[in-house]
């Protein structure tokens, strides 16, 4: 194969890659097979397809009517998949003013009404309580793996009191990551994709 042959199809692929990354793909539900932009920004890491498949098998008997919070929300890709699959509601926080304004334009385009964008820090929307206590039945814990935010942020979301008798709490982090968990909180599901370690608890109390 030529050089120039061998450069062409390499900068070809990388288009292809450019293009994949900057659209989410909702994969079941009311929404299933949209596609929404998403913004090229620092730390934006979108859980996978593949990823998201194995999750929301987890969470599908739990997600009707339910009411989730994804802490760090970046694409959205957590929170409007349970939007798509019968949550009653979806908070998504997200620290960066120009991703979370793309989230409101999202939600805008599929007819979310019931996603609330919150655009601020996580640690500190917990430590306010915008909810009310015991209020969130599902909530995901995926920061951009750059910051090691998971300690503080599992701490801050025992102390704020919001999570719902049985909710059920997503930690995504790089593979081998260590972090604590409290004592209340029982690990249900647990694997490993490539680089990514994402688990499932349960707050038994």
């Amino acid at each position: 194969m030529s050089k120039h042959l061998r450069k062409r199809r390499s900068q070809t692929t990388a288009k292809s890659r450019s293009k994949q990354a900057s659209q989410l793909r909702i994969i079941g539900g009311q929404w299933r097979g949209r596609k929404l932009p998403i913004i090229d920004a620092e730390g934006l890491r979108p859980t996978s397809d593949r990823i998201r498949e194995t999750l929301f098998n987890w969470l599908a008997p739990n997600l009707n009517g339910s009411t989730c919070v994804d802490l760090f929300a970046g694409s959205g890709a957590l929170g409007l998949e349970c939007l798509s699959r019968g949550a009653l509601s979806a908070t998504l926080i997200e620290n960066n003013t120009v991703v979370a304004k793309q989230l409101e334009q999202n939600c805008k385009l599929i007819d979310a009404p019931n996603a609330d964008i919150v655009q601020g820090d996580a640690q500190d929307w917990l430590l306010n309580q915008t909810l009310t206590k015991r209020s969130i039945d599902i909530v995901f814990i995926d920061p951009p793996f750059a910051y090691d935010l998971w300690d503080n942020t599992i701490e801050r979301l025992t102390q704020s009191e919001l999570l719902a008798k049985d909710a059920l709490v997503y930690i995504e982090s790089p593979r081998g990551k260590v972090y604590k968990i409290p004592p209340e909180w029982e690990s249900l599901k647990k694997k490993t994709a490539g680089d990514v370690d994402y688990t499932l608890f349960k707050y038994s109390v």
